[in-house]
């Protein structure tokens, strides 16, 4: 794939970005060195390999999420410096 300067004009124009022309020079060739080794990669044989979804294969270390009954509302409201009949009372954080 040829990446031309106009491309880098037209996408930077659409992105609202400014350069230079020094600068869409310098990402044309950038960008058409990216699109060549992803044309590269593309002649690749991948027949008979899994795709994945991640470079790692660990595993979750954390639990899965189980139902378990909560705490009686007037066992936790027990604890708390302030509290009115069903809530935690706290400081105004905000006027």
């Amino acid at each position: 794939m040829s990446v031309t300067v106009e491309t880098i004009t037209t996408l930077a124009k659409l992105a609202k970005i400014g350069m230079t022309e020094d600068e869409k020079e310098r990402f044309a060739r950038e960008v058409g060195q990216m699109a060549a080794f992803a044309d590269k990669l593309a002649e690749l044989d991948t027949e008979g390999v899994a795709p994945v979804t991640h470079s790692s294969q660990m595993q979750s270390v954390m639990r899965s999420d189980m139902r378990i009954p909560a705490l009686p509302r007037e066992e936790l409201l027990a604890n708390a410096p302030e509290h009115d009949e069903s809530c935690f009372l706290t400081p105004k954080v905000l006027d």
